[in-house]
């Protein structure tokens, strides 16, 4: 049995330049005509704790790994679900 605790998320901009932060110079092509720059999407971070045995032969079995794994997809589904 693994416990896994949330411990919070950051939704930031996919790092693309926005119209609206960059400057005019920055928003014109070779031509001098305005250019769209608007964000393409957003980078999600989540983060976990895994309290697991102290003991040194305690060991992690598939199972475990698989729980974990689904349970972080699953959150990240559901946040992905919300945002829409």
């Amino acid at each position: 049995n693994v416990a896994l605790l949330p411990s919070g998320f950051s939704i930031s901009p996919d790092g693309s330049s926005s119209s609206s932060s960059s400057s005019l110079s920055d928003q014109m092509d070779t031509n001098g005509d305005l250019v769209n720059h608007e964000s393409k999407g957003c980078l999600l971070t989540v983060g976990f704790q895994i309290l697991v045995n102290s003991q040194p032969s305690a060991k992690l079995n598939i199972e475990s790994v698989e729980t974990v794994n689904n349970l972080i997809a699953c959150t990240i589904h559901k946040i992905k679900a919300a945002l829409r």
